[in-house]
Formats: structure tokens, C-alpha cells, sequence
């Protein structure tokens, strides 16, 4: 018998997989804080789907998603990352990249870890929810906003409260897989 997945999941075992393994599962390393919230800039005005497929070669050009390597990167690797027609080639999401790590090595300083930030915004645990129907979920929420608020007062990039929900619910700081969803069930046991 078929699982039954969230509607937005289409055929493709890349996305399958995303959803199934990593979707609202809750996410506590830095390094895949830091990889997610970059890849979600990345989407704005696209879908998961084109992001998903470009995840792997992000990896090899953003030197694995380390904060301090893509804070530290000078006009000559802005260019030649426009020039990748591996990523999504937008000067401006590429510059918000680095300016992002920067914010985010100074929100570890002031922290101790950018997770311990991150998650204040939900009270230190996944939010469950129970929505019946794809169109049930929302694009925001209160906490949404909050963080894109202070996401922005400490320079962040590509943040928008939109943005910041996408994010949240990719690492399981919400389970808005719907309730007859396999996963909905799993992530709350």
C-alpha cells in the first residue's frame, strides 16, 4: 500500500525523499540552520522544487555551508557565483548569502549557538499541528513574523515572515505535515 504524503510532494524520488527523511524534522546543528535559511532566500519567487534540485551543487560552491568560509567571500567569488549556472544566478540573493553568515556568526556570539536563537521563536520545541487539508496551512504565523522582525533588526537578508514559515516548517521547528500524512504521525512520537 502507498503512503500517503502531503499534497505538495510530487513523483520525483529526490522530493520523496526530502519529504520523507528530512521535511519537519526537527533540526538542531548550526551548519544545517545555516544551509536551510540560505536555501530559503534562495527560493523566494521560485519553487522548493528548483532549490532541491540545485541543493547538492549550493553545497559544493558554498563551500559546505559554513558561515565563517561564506562570510569571508570577496567580490571576485561573488562574480564568479554569478556566473554558476548551477545555482540560482541573483546578485542580490547571492549577496544576502554572505551577509546572512556574518549576522549569523554574530547571532552565535551573542547565543552560544545560532540554534539556541532560532528556537526561542517556538519555545524551544516543534509546534504540532493538525491541519486537515494543504490549503489549511498558512504562509505565516505570529511566530513567523517575530523572527523575520528580528532576523531584519540584526541584518539578515531575505527574511521575510513568508520566507521564515517556509523555513521553520523545513526544520521541524513546526509539523505542518497534514494529519493523514504518515509523516504528521511519526515526527509527533
Amino acid at each position: 500500500m502507498e503512503k500517503q504524503r502531503c499534497g505538495w510532494v510530487n513523483q520525483e524520488s529526490l522530493y520523496i525523499a526530502y519529504h520523507d527523511q528530512e521535511w519537519g524534522v526537527p533540526v538542531h546543528d548550526d551548519q544545517k540552520l545555516f544551509e536551510m535559511l540560505i536555501l530559503e532566500g534562495a527560493q523566494a519567487g521560485l519553487s522548493w522544487w528548483t532549490i532541491l534540485q540545485k541543493r547538492e551543487h549550493y553545497r559544493r560552491v558554498f563551500d559546505g555551508f559554513q558561515p565563517e568560509r561564506v562570510a569571508a567571500y570577496d567580490e571576485a567569488k561573488l562574480e564568479a557565483l554569478l556566473e554558476d549556472p548551477g545555482i540560482v544566478r541573483n546578485r542580490l540573493k547571492i549577496a544576502a548569502a554572505v551577509q546572512n553568515a556574518k549576522a549569523f556568526l554574530a547571532v552565535q556570539q551573542e547565543f552560544g549557538s545560532f540554534d539556541a536563537y532560532i528556537w526561542q521563536f517556538v519555545g524551544g520545541a516543534p509546534r504540532v499541528n493538525a491541519w486537515k487539508e494543504l490549503k489549511d496551512v498558512p504562509v505565516t504565523t505570529a511566530e513567523s513574523d517575530a523572527m523575520s522582525k528580528d532576523l531584519k533588526k540584526r541584518g539578515f537578508k531575505f527574511v521575510g515572515s513568508t520566507i521564515c514559515y517556509s523555513f521553520m516548517q523545513a526544520v521541524g521547528m513546526v509539523n505542518d505535515h497534514v494529519s493523514d500524512c504518515f509523516r504528521h504521525k511519526e515526527l509527533i512520537e
